[in-house]
């Protein structure tokens, strides 16, 4: 019997698995069945694997085939630097959220002790990879789903982050009182009857992350509405959002009284992120 090798099941895989993704998906999906890395398998192609690897490796397969997500099946994702742990529970992060990130980091210098807000937290993707980036900083991490925030508190311990809290609520209720010197959040943005949702990794992801309303920006709305009121004076507001959203949530950002309203795209030259500056006492 010929040996089942590291090259044969990477050829299967790859044959198997359908779009541009397929070669690293099966990188991905063997690696975490062999309990190594993607640089393991390039030095190890004509090694031998074991019949029960060889079967967790099919069996990974065979979920990705039914169309269930790479990062649920391996349990993880990389984003801004940092390994976080996933499950069914939260959204998959996206790399054009990296933009959102960035735009928070550039607002915050290394050195500031600032109080910044995160709603909708998911995973704690933005606000781990912030509190992570920005040591002196102190980051709220707030979610109404408890599933979500032992995610990110699970992701917190992990990394080894201790500038950060967690709060459950929903958007701006999870604040209290607090006011703050910046508030950020990826809100669900798509439309509630957007056909998106019935096709790829969208299928397995919570609903409630993804879409917002009859426009998708029923979540906008009420963030945008209550969060001038947990602003300290100079604080922002940072939204990311669809790429066709842009004019609506700049609308929405003037009509809300915050000033300075601006929209920064992403790599494609989309809009992506928007946001405003919350009015001076004096102003």
């Amino acid at each position: 019997m010929t040996a089942t090798t590291v090259r044969g099941l990477l050829a299967e895989a790859r044959a198997t698995l359908t779009g541009d993704e397929a070669w690293g998906e099966a990188e991905l999906l063997l690696a975490h069945a062999l309990d190594r890395d993607r640089a393991w398998l390039v030095a190890h192609r004509d090694d031998a694997v074991a019949p029960a690897l060889a079967g967790q490796f099919h069996c990974c397969l065979s979920r990705r085939v039914a169309g269930e997500p790479v990062a649920y099946i391996v349990g993880h994702r990389g984003f801004h630097a940092l390994d976080f742990v996933l499950t069914p529970d939260v959204l998959i992060p996206r790399p054009e959220t990296e933009l959102l990130v960035d735009a928070v980091l550039q607002r915050i210098p290394q050195s500031a002790k600032v109080d910044i807000a995160d709603l909708g937290t998911g995973s704690g993707v933005i606000a781990l990879a912030i509190a992570h980036a920005r040591t002196q900083a102190r980051v709220l991490a707030t979610d109404a789903s408890a599933a979500a925030l032992d995610v990110a508190r699970g992701n917190a311990r992990r990394l080894g982050i201790d500038n950060i809290d967690f709060a459950q609520g929903d958007w701006c209720a999870a604040l209290g009182q607090r006011r703050f010197d910046g508030i950020v959040s990826n809100p669900p943005y798509i439309a509630e009857f957007d056909p998106h949702l019935a096709q790829g990794d969208l299928r397995f992801e919570p609903r409630s992350a993804l879409a917002s309303g009859l426009d998708g920006l029923d979540a906008i709305r009420t963030i945008v509405r209550s969060a001038p009121a947990h602003l300290q004076p100079g604080g922002w507001l940072l939204l990311e959002h669809g790429f066709d959203q842009g004019a609506a949530v700049r609308g929405l950002l003037q009509r809300s009284g915050l000033a300075d309203v601006f929209t920064a795209r992403d790599l494609e030259g989309r809009e992506r992120v928007s946001g405003a500056v919350a009015r001076n006492a004096a102003t």
